[in-house]
C-alpha cells in the first residue's frame, strides 16, 4: 500500500521571515495521519525551516541541486550542502527548469543519480506540452523522460524516487488535467516502471500529479486510480489551502 504524498513547491516565492511564519501555522493544524507532506523551498530558507520543522514530521524538500560534487559552477548548490543541513527531498527535472534553464534527460539523470548517493530522495518530473498532448504523442514523451531519467538506476533505487506528473499545460495556468487524462498518464508512468524494472517496483512508487492543484479539485484528483499524491504549486503558498489538499 503506498502512502499518499503531498509536496508544496513554493518556487521563488517567501523570505525567510514569511517561510517560518507559514512553517509555524502549518505545523500546529491538524494533519491527518498516513500521509507524508514536505514543503520544497527556496535555497535561503532551507537551514531556517530545517530547526522550525523539528518533531513535526513535516519534510523538507529542495527545489534544485546541481550533479557535480562541487566545482567551478557559480551559483550552484550540490547535493552534500543540501544533506548537511538535512534536506529530505529534491524537485529534480521540474518543467520550468527544463524551459527556463536548460534541464535536459541527461541532466535529469545525473541529478537523480546524485541525489540519491547522497541520501536524498528525487521527486522526479515528467509532462508534456500542449503540443505534444495535440499531436496524440503524450503517452511516448512522458515513457522516454522516465526512462531517461532513470537510465543506469537499479532498481532498489528506482523504488525510492517520487515521479511527478506536471502536464506543462497545466502548471500555473489555471488550467487542469481531468482526473481521467491525470490517472491515464500516472497509469502510463506505472507501467514504464513495470517494464523497467517489474511490478514490485512499479506498485511501490508513488506518482504524484502536479498542475493547478487547489483545495476544490485536490479530492477528486487524489481518488483517482495511479494518483498517489500531488506536487502542488501555487496553492501550498497559504497554509490553509495547503492543508485542505493535505486533508483531501
Amino acid at each position: 500500500m503506498r502512502t499518499p504524498f503531498i509536496a508544496g513547491n513554493w518556487k521563488m516565492y517567501k523570505t525567510t521571515a514569511q517561510a517560518l511564519e507559514f512553517a509555524g501555522r502549518f505545523a500546529a493544524m491538524d494533519r491527518p495521519a498516513g500521509v507524508n507532506v514536505a514543503l520544497a523551498a527556496p535555497f535561503t530558507q532551507l537551514a531556517a525551516l530545517k530547526k522550525k520543522l523539528e518533531g513535526s514530521g513535516i519534510k523538507l524538500a529542495a527545489q534544485n541541486m546541481h550533479y557535480e560534487e562541487e566545482g567551478a559552477f557559480t551559483g550552484e548548490i550540490s547535493a552534500a550542502m543540501l544533506r548537511e543541513i538535512g534536506v529530505d527531498y529534491c524537485i529534480i527535472g521540474h518543467s520550468e527548469r527544463r524551459q527556463y534553464f536548460g534541464e535536459t534527460d541527461d541532466t535529469v539523470n545525473q541529478k537523480v543519480k546524485k541525489a540519491l548517493g547522497a541520501g536524498i530522495l528525487p521527486i522526479c518530473c515528467v509532462g508534456e506540452s500542449l503540443e505534444i498532448r495535440e499531436a496524440g504523442e503524450a503517452a511516448e514523451y512522458v515513457s522516454s523522460q522516465v526512462r531517461a531519467a532513470l537510465k543506469d538506476v537499479s532498481a532498489g533505487e528506482a523504488a525510492q524516487i517520487t515521479i511527478a506528473y506536471e502536464p506543462i499545460w497545466a502548471i500555473g495556468t489555471g488550467r487542469t488535467a481531468t482526473p481521467g487524462q491525470a490517472g491515464e498518464m500516472c497509469g502510463l508512468i506505472r507501467e514504464t516502471l513495470k517494464e523497467l524494472y517489474g511490478t514490485d517496483v512499479s506498485e511501490k512508487t508513488v506518482i504524484q500529479y502536479g498542475g493547478s492543484v487547489k483545495p476544490s479539485n485536490a479530492s477528486e484528483l487524489m481518488h483517482t486510480e495511479h494518483i498517489d499524491g500531488a506536487l502542488v504549486g501555487g496553492a501550498s503558498l497559504v497554509p490553509e489551502d495547503f492543508m485542505d489538499i493535505v486533508r483531501f
